[in-house]
């Protein structure tokens, strides 16, 4: 697959004027092709494997906030980064989570290429499903080079997505402790 994906970057140096064969290209899509795979990892995870049975029995009912998990995705409208930061909470009802997995589920989703609205929606329903909680909240903050390097060129850009499933949704005291612990 490597070498299928490598050709097609040879293609594009090509169409773009350049010559894929000079010395600082050579290996150009070999590389290229290797860091698309990388940087697209996530499709070929699971949330099964993922979490790899790290949900345990806890008494714990209260808020537990994971705050300013790196990440790193794609937008699908031009192939560009967006790299920005996550936070996750949860209502436990009986169960918790391993703390690392939260890093790993958000890893997996933002490995793919897609837009950052589906990125929050993806990575809350996943910690749902795992959890069983009571109610799980998403804020993930960004910045895309699809509007910094080129389009309208806003350097100071960024943007927050949202999603509150649960209790998160259903009671404002809730969601706003959460946003205030964020913020």
């Amino acid at each position: 697959m490597t070498d299928e994906i490598a050709q097609h970057y040879r293609h594009i140096i090509s169409a773009l004027g350049e010559n894929p064969e000079r010395e600082g290209l050579k290996d150009t899509p070999k590389r290229a092709a290797k860091a698309m795979q990388f940087l697209n990892a996530g499709y070929h995870q699971s949330l099964e494997e993922i979490v790899n049975g790290a949900v345990f029995e806890s008494q714990t009912d209260e808020m537990v906030l994971v705050k300013d998990i790196e990440l790193y995705s794609m937008c699908e409208h031009h192939l560009l980064p967006f790299i920005g930061k996550c936070h996750i909470a949860y209502l436990p009802s009986g169960k918790v989570l391993g703390l690392s997995k939260f890093a790993r589920i958000v890893d997996m989703f933002a490995r793919r290429m897609q837009i950052q609205e589906n990125l929050t929606r993806e990575i809350a329903e996943a910690v749902q499903q795992v959890t069983q909680a009571r109610g799980v909240a998403v804020v993930i903050e960004a910045r895309h080079l699809c509007m910094m390097m080129r389009g309208v060129e806003k350097q100071n850009s960024s943007m927050t997505s949202s999603v509150m499933l649960g209790d998160f949704r259903a009671n404002q005291a809730t969601r706003q402790e959460f946003l205030t612990l964020v913020s």
